[in-house]
């Protein structure tokens, strides 16, 4: 009985504690005891410690078995095999209709339907949390949130839970927020250290912002390189939300932003007015109320980007819903001083709460109204495709199914609609083959998606940019394209497989396969780490293969059989598997006299070094540039490589490797005697990729003497200008990410697998290179009209005329591709990629 008691005493006591540790979230708040709070279940005030991701899984799944009003479901998995979860609340009637509301809200997205009655029908809020892992007071919120939902006795609450559903993804990016919050917790001072520069505020490289290939998963909403992406924007479309978040950090230093945006200047092109005139101001009114409640500092309308469509609040917006971006001022830890005095963990969190109770209050009252306008979305958006001159886009490369097959399904992961093109067909000098090509009407429901796939755009209200200024992502695939206002449009297309191709019967002199296909590379590297031995045939020529006369161009890969160690039948069976599993086509040949071109034994074929590939990360190089590297080479290539940290260069040994891949970065703690090596390294035969101020790194090393482009008639700076014009006058000369139009020398080896001398290429610097002294060691420059979209000023665009995109340089017996654009820009530049491959695979063959 004395036990019983004390057991009592000691559960109220811990009941009234977690009380008092929410009071200062939710003050005067009354909550279902039969729902544990945050700190109850994780045994600490919230905002005391950085929150293991697997806790929050863990809380959520208690919160899915104790009550019938949450329901968890794990919609995938990030690169680290974390869950992805999403925890819907709702009431438990509404919760027994889940299908239904779901098929309700499709019903409403799709304007070839009927209108559903709205008034009946619950919001759809979407509070999203933590894409920065180390933005961490958002996963927090999330927590509070989630609690204050089901547990509130609160008469809004209550409204809420009748009225809405809402679905929590407490953290996008669960990979680096674990390893901001391990760096963010084994650092923790007690008492806390709030000197900004402790080791606690400062995280070593690559910090915890990124996901596991050190991407910024707050640009892959269009992308979708990634599987956290690829996931969430599947489970967005079973759902279409009316309202989404996004929560971030930023300064300590600033105060809390919220929406509108800077108007016009920051703001994406598609989108209708009314989501920026109307919208966004009446959901402002909550916020501010919200913040003014509880005195917190607040301001809008400034800096923030709201144009890219990768974003997590502008994706939303460009699908008939209301994306919201939130920014508090960070503490980076648990406690950091700023110019208001020491900003604490919990402080940060406290602002995001309240935002997200303001979210979904503004919803609520405005739950008929967003209904409305998600139908006025998509039917605005189909009715504008169908006065589109263009009619439709056609797209398609003859030349690389791979690519083809890429495009495609990138197509259908964001709803459009695509569809066989019919018949041959010529726009624009273009001519797009039946069979190889497709057609995207601009009649459909997707329009603006749409748009954003083909549309360049170069006129903007602002010069000054927070993120990329282009994004179309047909340039980006290098997908030939056209608007066609005749192409006459097939069977739709509803998925994608990987053809089927019949291997070559019977014994081969050689084998030969193509290497245009963007998976040519994948299954080079796959069949060298299998012994099978491979060559280059750098020119083209014609063979009697078992399809009969084929044209294949410089680059092709041969597989002599004379020359392999493996047995005949192990070469053929593993040969078939390998192209199977890549979707290669394989043709075979029974003689090395060819029919036109150079022969089989010709000089200008030549055995494909295998390599062996070291790249530079660690203190000083740009991560995002290093991750696009390691993802290419990891989830595209499969080919293992060694990434070796700055500070231990001095202990390498070059000579085991055979390509060094500088990232863009700061070399100078490199030692006089790594220079010396490297030089030494190269001279002998190697190959250095160096990307953009890596070879301005190289050339003050003296291993490269590459030029600068220097405009004769530059315009000069005026002397003296307004002190608030600093920003924008000095930010308009930048380079944020644009778009252009390159010429290839498709005669070199860095243009292997290409056929048009023209192709897209991405630029993010304003490095600019003029092309080699040695004429033939340009094999990449710009057109004489480059500009295709984004923004660029018309200084730099004059010396960007002049400039190089890629200059090789030799030195002695090795030597130095360099890159001065985003060949690999984050993750989706498959259209650039082999030019990157081609500098690995073929390197010792481009000088």
């Amino acid at each position: 009985m004395q036990k019983t008691i004390l057991y009592l005493i000691f559960t109220l006591f811990l009941s009234n504690l977690a009380l008092a540790q929410e009071e200062y979230y939710f003050p005067g708040e009354k909550f279902d005891p039969n729902i544990p709070s945050p700190s109850q279940f994780l045994g600490y005030p919230i905002g005391d410690w950085h929150t293991r991701y697997d806790l929050i899984v863990k809380y959520f799944e208690k919160l899915d078995q104790i009550s019938e009003t949450a329901q968890l479901q794990t919609i995938g998995y990030t690169h680290e095999h974390r869950p992805k979860v999403i925890l819907t609340i709702a009431s438990a009637k509404n919760m027994g209709n889940l299908e239904q509301i779901r098929q309700k809200q499709l019903q409403l997205a799709d304007p070839s339907q009927s209108k559903p009655d709205v008034s009946t029908m619950p919001s759809i809020v979407h509070l999203g949390y933590g894409v920065h892992g180390n933005e961490p007071s958002s996963a927090e919120a999330a927590i509070l949130t989630a609690y204050w939902i089901m547990a509130s006795q609160s008469d809004l609450a209550k409204n809420l839970r009748e009225n809405m559903v809402v679905h929590i993804d407490p953290t996008l990016n669960p990979d680096g927020r674990d390893r901001h919050s391990l760096w963010a917790n084994s650092n923790k001072g007690f008492p806390p250290v709030a000197d900004p520069l402790d080791r606690e505020h400062n995280e070593a490289w690559p910090g915890g912002r990124t996901n596991h290939y050190w991407f910024d998963l707050n640009r892959d909403w269009l992308p979708l390189a990634h599987p956290e992406s690829r996931v969430k924007v599947e489970w967005y479309h079973q759902w279409y939300p009316n309202v989404t978040t996004d929560f971030h950090e930023m300064g300590t230093n600033s105060t809390y932003f919220f929406e509108p945006t800077k108007p016009f200047g920051s703001e994406n092109p598609v989108v209708p007015r009314k989501n920026y005139d109307d919208i966004n101001p009446r959901f402002a009114k909550y916020f501010a109320k919200y913040m003014d409640e509880i005195g917190s500092l607040y301001w809008t309308k400034e800096v923030f980007d709201n144009s890219y469509p990768g974003y997590g609040s502008t994706y939303p917006d460009i699908h008939g819903g209301l994306g919201l971006v939130f920014e508090t001022a960070s503490s980076r830890g648990h406690l950091q001083a700023s110019q208001r005095g020491d900003i604490s963990f919990a402080f940060t969190i406290r602002n995001h709460v309240v935002n997200s109770l303001a979210t979904m209050e503004a919803a609520l009252d405005n739950r008929v109204y967003l209904h409305d306008y998600l139908r006025e979305f998509f039917e605005s958006a189909a009715a504008e495709g169908g006065k589109d001159a263009a009619k439709s886009y056609v797209f398609g490369d003859e030349f690389d199914d791979g690519r083809n097959r890429l495009f495609v399904r990138f197509l259908l992961d964001h709803k459009i609609k695509v569809y066989e093109n019919s018949a041959d067909l010529t726009v624009d000098g273009q001519a797009f083959k039946k069979g190889k090509s497709w057609v995207v009407p601009t009649n459909q429901p997707q329009y603006r998606m749409v748009r954003t796939m083909f549309e360049y755009v170069k006129e903007f209200a602002d010069s000054v940019f927070y993120d990329a200024s282009a994004w179309t992502m047909a340039a980006a695939y290098g997908m030939p394209f056209a608007a066609a206002a005749t192409a006459k449009s097939g069977t739709e297309i509803t998925t994608v497989a990987t053809p089927e191709f019949t291997f070559p019967e019977g014994k081969a002199y050689a084998y030969l396969i193509d290497w245009s296909d963007y998976y040519a590379p994948k299954i080079l590297f796959e069949l060298q780490k299998t012994g099978i031995h491979v060559e280059a045939i750098h020119g083209a020529f014609s063979s009697q293969t078992q399809d009969g006369k084929v044209e294949f161009a410089a680059g092709t890969m041969m597989i002599p059989m004379g020359f392999q160690k493996l047995k005949a039948e192990e070469v053929s069976s593993k040969l078939k598997e390998l192209a199977a599993k890549n979707g290669q086509k394989v043709y075979a040949v029974q003689t090395g006299l060819n029919l036109s071109g150079i022969d089989l034994g010709s000089n200008k074929v030549s055995a494909i070094q295998q390599p062996k590939v070291l790249m530079v990360v660690g203190t000083g190089i740009n991560s995002y540039e290093a991750g696009e590297i390691w993802n290419l080479m990891d989830q595209q290539l499969g080919m293992p490589f060694t990434k070796i940290n700055t500070e231990q260069f001095g202990r390498v040994n070059l000579h085991d490797y055979t390509t060094l891949i500088m990232p863009s970065g700061n070399y100078n703690t490199l030692s006089e005697g790594s220079v010396n090596h490297l030089k030494d390294w190269v001279n002998r035969g190697g190959t250095i990729i160096a990307m953009k101020n890596a070879s301005l790194w190289l050339n003050q090393k003296g291993i490269t003497k590459e030029a600068a482009v220097e405009l004769a008639d530059a315009p000069k700076d005026p002397e003296v200008l307004p002190f608030d014009t600093r920003n924008d006058f000095e930010g308009a000369k930048e380079v944020g990410g644009s778009i252009y139009l390159a010429e290839l020398d498709l005669t070199h080896p860095i243009a292997y697998g290409y056929h048009r001398n023209n192709l897209p290429v991405y630029r993010n610097t304003d490095i600019f290179i003029a092309p080699s002294a040695d004429k033939y060691l340009t094999p990449v420059k710009y057109t004489a009209n480059p500009h295709l979209g984004g923004y660029i000023s018309k200084t730099n665009l004059e010396k960007l005329k002049l400039s190089a995109g890629v200059v090789i340089s030799s030195s002695g017996q090795g030597r130095v591709v360099h890159f001065f654009d985003s060949p690999n820009f984050r993750g989706t530049w498959f259209g650039t990629n082999k030019l990157f491959l081609n500098a690995i695979f073929h390197g010792d063959n481009m000088d």
